[in-house]
């Protein structure tokens, strides 16, 4: 594993030889601290939702927010963004908005000394460190896929050239779950790559009267930086170094191998939940990133080793998004987290003590 030593100001700074896991895994675990402490100078409450974004950037995953208007996703994720010293750009999709208008576009230029015109490429907003898609199923399909390759190969294509994006990439993106009239969902290609989908939701009674108290005042609240681009990077080697169990990642791929439907000629392992309500499954980045989450979540809590309940703990941001379910389950007001809950309470770590998926696995 790569050392992180922390500097005066208590952040992570750079790298050097070999040493204790266990302190480098404390290491970061007070800058998450100290992470959060700047956030919620700012954004009263949400604990679970800022570990929730900092375990995706400390994965190198992305995220999609899912909350009504007013519970400060934009601002959460800015503020995430300047705590972090990154490069932050925020894009408003509109119905207007075409693909150039977030990667870039090549624009003809003339050279005044010799008078020939070449072109060049001039940037869009997708080249910053921490993307804001804000509203992101407010535009159509062909310029949400302007997005795809950016997330999936931090690079963009244009006029046949690749130019790489500034590292570390995330894509946050924000949805309301409640206006639909002139909405373009998702396709499922592209909420498959993002790694979390989080639901943020209405504050409680002390954090809304603290929001009020804050926001009816002159108050102006700043907040420190606490880690650079290299030190993120840092982290995102640190998190992926960290040992996994194979009967905790055979934990993690029962639930998500037990909500697909079998192969011809092989036997249906499913619970009768899945056979009801699920018309497909979650593919492999659901398992991928269930074990990658889960080390984020145990280095977040200082620990250097995996456990089935980091897992748990990491499934529904990770599967709710994956799992599409069918009529039965609208008509029967099932929603893909009410199977999450089932999954988890059928399939039991123990289970996966015995290795590859087997009988009798589900209670």
């Amino acid at each position: 594993m790569t050392e992180v030593h922390p500097d005066p100001s208590g952040s992570i700074p750079s790298p050097a030889g070999s040493s204790d896991p266990a302190q480098l895994v404390d290491q970061v675990r007070q800058a998450a601290r100290q992470l959060q402490s700047e956030i919620s100078q700012v954004v009263v409450g949400q604990n679970e939702v800022v570990e929730q974004l900092l375990m995706a950037l400390f994965c190198r995953g992305h995220a999609v927010l899912v909350g009504v208007p007013g519970l400060a996703k934009t601002l959460l994720i800015s503020t995430i963004a300047r705590t972090l010293s990154l490069a932050f750009s925020r894009i408003q999709f509109t119905p207007d908005l075409m693909p150039s208008d977030i990667t870039g576009t090549e624009v003809i230029e003339e050279d005044r000394a010799t008078g020939k015109r070449n072109l060049r490429f001039v940037k869009g907003p997708v080249f910053a460190n921490v993307i804001l898609a804000d509203e992101i199923n407010r535009t159509p399909p062909k310029t949400q896929a302007a997005l795809l390759e950016a997330m999936q190969e931090h690079q963009v294509t244009a006029a046949g050239h690749r130019h790489a994006l500034p590292q570390p990439f995330f894509v946050l993106a924000t949805q309301n779950p409640i206006e639909q009239e002139g909405t373009y969902p998702l396709p499922e290609a592209q909420l498959d790559r993002f790694m979390f989908m989080i639901h943020v939701d209405y504050p409680g009674e002390d954090e809304e009267v603290e929001i009020v108290r804050r926001t009816t005042t002159r108050r102006e609240s700043k907040v420190a930086h606490v880690l650079d681009g290299e030190q993120v990077m840092r982290i995102q080697e640190l998190v992926r170094d960290v040992p996994v169990a194979d009967h905790v990642i055979r934990y993690a791929l029962q639930l998500v191998r037990l909500t697909r439907a079998p192969r011809r000629g092989q036997s249906d392992l499913r619970p009768d939940f899945a056979r009801q309500y699920l018309a497909w499954g979650a593919g492999p980045r659901a398992s991928q990133f269930l074990v990658l989450a889960a080390k984020a979540r145990a280095v977040l809590r200082g620990r250097t080793h995996v456990t089935p309940d980091d897992i748990r703990a990491v499934a529904h941001p990770v599967l709710r998004h994956r799992l599409i379910t069918n009529y039965n389950a609208e008509a029967d007001g099932i929603a893909s987290d009410d199977l999450v809950d089932r999954l988890l309470a059928s399939v039991k770590p123990e289970d996966a003590l015995g290795g590859a998926l087997a009988t009798p696995m589900i209670r």
